[in-house]
């Protein structure tokens, strides 16, 4: 007998208890969806014995809750990235994701003015306290860094020329490049220079009458070193000026604070650039800034006015949520000893190693005990990086936990238990060895309390063929 018409029907199953005990969790339109799906997939199978009800509603049941998990999960962090671009980049101060609730949470002012009770703009919350940090005269957001570019390139040079050195065309993460984005941006992108060296009179040569802007792009996520030479900021925003046109910076990473003074690798901050001269300065809000993801524009008050009458800042504005959380990571910025004790980035950017070195060892003798002799567990110095294309050449100070193979379980299968615990850690794995590097762990008990929950079954011993692990983007070096 064909065993697809033992199949049980629709109507068959749904007059299970199991069946209303599904549709109760999951609503029936789901469950009668899913039922659906199992019966046609068996019928184009047509092998083997036919399931009975049971069979059928108890992979419907686990179906369904496989679909009801959020795809997208907390993780902890511990590959020495810290702000790791597959990972989500910055964490949120308190401060703003308390603010970013609240705006989640209520009806808001966004784009109200209360004073005059008439319509307002919702750059309002953010363009002042960006002003003040940057020395711009005007400022506006949009959805992240690229799309700032795209604008600020499409208002301000539709159709003409924007010259920029041939060292600074950059390939940002997801193969995104920016020649490309000018292109988009509808603007012809002009080369001078060479490789390493581009020099004022290459800009000066370059100019002619369909020339819209010079721009800069700050080289934040790879190093040219050796023999290299690059125009002063200064002394491009004066030839700009010269000529009468605009100088546009893309800073990327976009740092307000002097790093420097925490000890950390320097980066070029908006402020120093509009002192420079800069007519327009882009950078990224979820970067160095340590916010929510975002694209910031500060520059001349008439420029920034033209990008907000452009229908394209419609198409890339932000939502109240983002403005909440930016407002907030922005007030914190006023005061630097206070953003770094309170935005996430900047407190683990600059967390000593002694301090990171004493957290490995506590975390080895439970961590040892878990493992059961399975691998060898030591505390290592390693080295972090900041990720997100920033400073990707200066590596900082770490430490945390190698992993090593005893023969009783795969570096690749030690990898996988811990990502499959109910809380994923995320390591790395670096020469033959898999590494926790524990910087960015704050949560000590978090990563304790799921311990006892790693999974050695015999699926994970090195007998049997491991998967090879997914080719991490971003890694630091183990020393």
């Amino acid at each position: 007998m064909d065993p697809r018409s033992a199949l049980p029907s629709i109507d068959k199953l749904l007059r299970q208890a199991e069946a209303r005990d599904l549709i109760a969790h999951h609503g029936r339109e789901n469950v009668v969806d899913m039922l659906r799906r199992l019966l046609q997939a068996r019928r184009a199978a047509a092998q083997g014995a036919a399931p009975g009800p049971e069979g059928v509603l108890a992979e419907c049941a686990e179906r369904l809750a496989a679909r009801a998990r959020p795809s997208l999960r907390p993780v902890l962090n511990l590959t020495g990235t810290v702000n790791h671009t597959n990972l989500g980049r910055a964490l949120l101060s308190h401060r703003a994701a308390e603010a970013a609730f609240q705006a989640m949470t209520n009806a808001t002012n966004l784009e109200y003015d209360l004073d005059r009770g008439g319509r307002g703009d919702r750059d309002s919350h953010v363009e002042e306290l960006i002003c003040c940090l940057t020395g711009a005269e005007a400022a506006t957001v949009v959805n992240n860094n690229a799309a700032a570019v795209l604008l600020m390139l499409n208002t301000l040079a539709l159709g003409r020329e924007v010259v920029v050195s041939r060292g600074e065309l950059v390939e940002i993460g997801g193969a995104f490049r920016v020649p490309d984005v000018m292109a988009r941006a509808g603007c012809r992108l002009h080369e001078v220079g060479t490789t390493n060296r581009t020099h004022l009179r290459d800009f000066a040569n370059a100019v002619n009458a369909d020339t819209a802007a010079f721009m800069k792009v700050h080289a934040s996520n790879y190093a040219i070193e050796g023999f290299t030479a690059e125009v002063p900021q200064a002394d491009l925003a004066a030839l700009a000026r010269r000529h009468g046109i605009p100088l546009l910076i893309d800073l990327g990473s976009g740092s307000l604070l002097d790093l420097d003074a925490f000890g950390l690798p320097p980066e070029p901050t908006a402020r120093q650039a509009i002192r420079d001269g800069a007519d327009a300065v882009t950078f990224s809000g979820d970067k160095l800034l340590g916010g929510p993801q975002c694209g910031i524009i500060a520059g001349r008050r008439a420029l920034v006015d033209q990008m907000r009458a452009n229908p394209l800042k419609r198409a890339l504005r932000v939502d109240k949520i983002i403005l909440a959380a930016l407002t907030a990571t922005l007030q914190a910025h006023g005061d630097p000893d206070r953003a770094r004790s309170e935005i996430p980035t900047l407190r683990l950017l600059t967390r000593p190693q002694g301090e990171i070195r004493a957290l490995a060892r506590r975390l080895c003798p439970p961590v040892r005990a878990a493992l059961s002799g399975l691998a060898d567990v030591a505390v290592v110095d390693c080295l972090s990086q900041i990720g997100s294309g920033a400073r990707p050449v200066d590596l900082l100070p770490s430490a945390g936990l190698a992993f090593a193979e005893t023969g009783a379980v795969s570096v690749a299968c030690l990898a996988q238990a811990f990502r499959d615990l109910p809380l994923p850690v995320i390591g790395r794995i670096h020469k033959g060895r898999f590494l926790l590097d524990l910087r960015c762990l704050e949560d000590e008990a978090a990563f304790l309390d799921q311990l006892g929950q790693l999974d050695w079954g015999p699926d994970r011993r090195a007998d049997r063929k491991a998967t090879a692990p997914r080719r991490r983007p971003e890694s630091g070096p183990l020393r």
